[in-house]
């Protein structure tokens, strides 16, 4: 897994902060542009979009529990600074 960059994070993301499996969201960050996998406390998005260097949409996938939600770019991971809430 690539080493997280110094000063760089998923901001916010679009509200609302949590959805359901399934749900559509965007995720707002920094350099997202290349990004290769999209992560709900571990359970890794089979579709995202990187619509612009700084949003990316995906679907909650199946299995994902509130947690970190994690983006791999060419220069790092980068984590959110807020959990994502996962509505059961």
């Amino acid at each position: 897994m690539a080493r997280p960059r110094e000063g760089k994070s998923v901001r916010h993301f679009s509200f609302p902060v949590g959805g359901r499996t399934g749900a559509s969201i965007g995720i707002l960050g920094t350099d997202l542009t290349g990004a290769t996998s999209v992560t709900f406390n571990g359970s890794t998005s089979a579709t995202f979009t990187v619509a612009s260097p700084s949003l990316i949409t995906t679907t909650v996938p199946a299995g994902a529990t509130t947690g970190t939600v994690q983006v791999v770019t060419p220069g790092g991971t980068l984590s959110s600074n807020a959990p994502f809430r996962v509505i059961q």
